[in-house]
């Protein structure tokens, strides 16, 4: 089983979808909670699609939908954040390296 991180994230209700919508982009988050200023979970959902970026917001419209609805509704809110703790966004896969000495 693969190991998690999580972090809390306060944010105003002005940046709450903004905050969102990026963690969403980053591709390594598993799962999303926002929880009011009562600590009060609000929405939850499951990141783990495997597809990032745009397609992921496409995918996913209904929780922005519900974020944006929260945000209306909050002055302040707590995101918690899971991700996966082995992933590493400068990790490159690459099945053929070729090195170039420019020296020459």
């Amino acid at each position: 089983m693969a190991k998690s991180v999580f972090e809390e994230i306060k944010v105003t209700a002005d940046d709450l979808v903004k905050q969102v919508k990026k963690l969403i982009r980053e591709g390594n988050v598993r799962r999303l909670t926002i929880k009011n200023s009562k600590g009060e979970k609000l929405v939850s959902t499951s990141l783990t699609l495997g597809a990032g970026g745009i397609g992921a917001l496409i995918f996913l419209a209904p929780f922005i939908s519900a974020v944006t609805f929260v945000a209306l509704m909050v002055t302040e809110a707590t995101i918690l954040v899971e991700r996966d703790a082995h992933f590493d966004e400068k990790e490159v896969e690459a099945e053929d390296i070729e090195v170039v000495d420019e020296t020459e």
